[in-house]
């Protein structure tokens, strides 16, 4: 796969009831005027990557709320209660028929760059999937070339996304990048606010 022949789409994960949170996660504020959801759409549109984002009960709402709507492909998960695999399965078939390879994340991951987007789409080529590092530690979003989606499309029982990723190290290019955003998960009201401190503290410090 030549990369810059290659067409790329991003699935962003956004289906969970954000019952810890409280509120939709991907509404969240993010700074500068965006979303959570806003935020992580415009990096991979930045990117040229068609973006597909999965939605749950509040998906209405969600899209309704979105700046960059019309530029987002919204996937519906009809039962998002039956895990994040289902909604990554939603994201998938919605998006690789289009794309050589796919990227994908959850929402509650908002502060990675787009320097580490522009970084894993130069690695895949030659291997099947690209997981970013910082510090010695895997975090998001996941490349993978379209082909291998049917791997989730179709696991083995009681298989999450990370065993099959697991089970393909072989086959999976880990790249070091500087970026500790790769490793945020931002579940609660108080992870979200240290959040929101550090990222005010670095604005500041511009």
């Amino acid at each position: 796969m030549t990369p810059g022949a290659a067409s790329f789409a991003a699935v962003i994960l956004a289906a969970g009831a954000s019952s810890r949170m409280g509120t939709p996660k991907a509404l969240l504020d993010a700074g500068a005027g965006d979303s959570f959801l806003d935020r992580l759409a415009g990096l991979f549109l930045d990117a040229r990557c068609a973006v597909y984002v999965v939605l749950g009960e509040d998906a209405a709402a969600v899209a309704r709320a979105s700046r960059r709507g019309a530029e987002i492909t919204f996937v519906l998960n009809p039962d998002p209660s039956r895990g994040q695999l289902s909604s990554l399965q939603c994201g998938l078939r919605a998006a690789m028929a289009g794309a050589d390879a796919i990227f994908f994340t959850p929402v509650d991951a908002p502060g990675i760059s787009r320097e580490t987007i522009l970084v894993l789409k130069d690695f895949l080529s030659g291997m099947d999937f690209a997981i970013p590092i910082f510090e010695g530690k895997r975090g998001h979003p996941v490349l993978m070339r379209a082909g291998c989606a049917a791997e989730f499309l179709t696991p083995p029982e009681g298989a999450s996304a990370r065993d099959i990723l697991h089970a393909r190290r072989a086959s999976t290019r880990f790249v070091e990048v500087a970026d500790p955003g790769i490793l945020e998960d931002i579940d609660d009201p108080a992870g979200y606010e240290r959040w929101r401190a550090r990222m005010l503290q670095a604005e500041d410090a511009r």
